[in-house]
């Protein structure tokens, strides 16, 4: 299980990575969007701080990820992220779904490998 957890958590910490390196750099090709999901998406771009901000928490636990260091703390940290993926393609991009459903699963299963480290959290 443990070797696992580590293919687990370098994969999704491979992929955060990928996504905010293009990001930043402007790699990524721009895909057609239509529908709500254009007008989800020129919100998001005309806020000017929230991709850049979602992007830069992603980046720093895919770094977190890859290193092994503060696994803990992007667990929780890029879990909000993560759902927003999820909820974000379930209701307008559905042809993404299964990426967007692993990345969520896999942050759902570190948070249960590292359980014992938030244990002290939840104690009265």
């Amino acid at each position: 299980m443990k070797i696992f957890t580590i293919v687990v958590r370098v994969l999704i910490g491979a992929f955060l990575l990928f996504a905010s390196i293009s990001f930043f750099l402007h790699k990524a090709p721009e895909t057609e969007v239509t529908g709500n999901f254009k007008a989800f998406q020129l919100g998001l771009v005309a806020s000017t701080y929230l991709m850049p901000l979602a992007k830069a928490v992603e980046l720093l636990s895919g770094l977190s990820y890859v290193t092994g260091k503060y696994v803990t703390l992007a667990n929780i940290v890029v879990l909000p992220v993560t759902l927003n993926i999820l909820l974000i393609n379930y209701f307008m991009s559905p042809a993404t779904l299964p990426i967007a459903i692993a990345l969520f699963a896999a942050n759902i299963f570190l948070i249960y490998r590292y359980w014992h480290n938030y244990k002290t959290v939840f104690t009265p």
